[in-house]
């Protein structure tokens, strides 16, 4: 059997690492500091807790009040490439709310698509995994939500 790649865990289950590297993380994004290290001493953790599992913790959104999820792909510089994806998100019921273009080098672009997904049924995972499985979808994945 294989596990599912995320869990949703209630906060006060999870080790108090993670919860400090949260809380860390929120005070730069937020700016109340600007540097690890001011991030790492208000909140009592090692750098090297924060840099180990900073990548591994983030917030759950309330589901309820709607998602907006941030997808970054590279993608091949493929006439029609785009359209396809786009169609992909339609077909999910995802709504686009912006989309940002790299001007193609070295026969890659990054794009990132930023969709309303409060409509798809089949959900987030579903719809990343169809976009991964793309001819000339080099990488694709969920940034921010």
């Amino acid at each position: 059997m294989q596990l599912p790649k995320f869990f949703i865990v209630e906060a006060k289950a999870l080790p108090e690492v993670f919860l400090k590297v949260a809380q860390a993380k929120w005070l730069l994004e937020t700016g109340e500091v600007s540097t690890v290290n001011e991030a790492t001493k208000a909140t009592e953790l090692s750098r090297s807790a924060f840099y180990k599992y900073r990548d591994s913790i983030s917030p759950f959104q309330n589901l309820m009040a709607g998602r907006i999820l941030t997808f970054h792909f590279i993608l091949r510089d493929v006439t029609g490439l785009l359209s396809s994806i786009l169609s992909i998100f339609a077909q999910f019921g995802a709504n686009i709310l912006t989309i940002n273009q790299t001007i193609p080098t070295n026969g890659c672009a990054s794009v990132t698509i930023s969709a309303e997904t409060t409509g798809v049924e089949q959900g987030a995972e579903e719809l990343l995994r169809t976009l991964k499985k793309m001819d000339d979808v080099l990488k694709a994945e969920i940034l921010a939500g």
